[in-house]
């Protein structure tokens, strides 16, 4: 997966730091939005040997709204202050949609949490991108079985 990441980033190079900065969160989160899915598909091919439609119904269980909600405050704690920041700045954000199978508080926590996946991957830092990812994986899967 990462040398996936590594390649689709290589296509327009990593962006500076202050460029990164400069992107509308909302566009940061589509890019996270894509990132995470991607990365959740894998994960779960890799893991079982499950029909289209069972992998698709398992992916929901990790992408959806209420989801990343509960990964980003799960996460709080071990992000930098900086990525912090990334997120408010993107829960923030005023979306031109609503959601339709969520809270509007957690619609707003997983717009965040997109926005910090997009902007770790437009910065280059995809070994940052892979653990908050894979930390994010651990966190569904412990909460699904309580």
């Amino acid at each position: 997966m990462k040398d996936l990441l590594e390649k689709l980033q290589s296509q327009e190079g990593v962006r500076d730091e202050k460029e990164v900065k400069m992107m509308a969160p909302l566009t940061l989160a589509y890019m996270g939005d894509a990132v995470f899915e991607t990365y959740i598909r894998n994960y779960l091919i890799q893991q079982s040997n499950l029909l289209v439609g069972e992998l698709h119904k398992k992916a929901i269980l990790y992408v959806k709204a209420k989801a990343q909600a509960e990964i980003v405050h799960q996460l709080e704690e071990q992000l930098t202050e900086e990525e912090w920041g990334i997120v408010k700045k993107g829960r923030n954000q005023k979306s031109a949609t609503t959601p339709k199978n969520a809270e509007l508080i957690d619609y707003k926590y997983a717009t965040g949490f997109e926005t910090l996946l997009g902007y770790l991957f437009f910065s280059g830092r995809i070994q940052r991108l892979i653990e908050i990812m894979e930390k994010s994986v651990a966190i569904i899967n412990e909460s699904r079985k309580r």
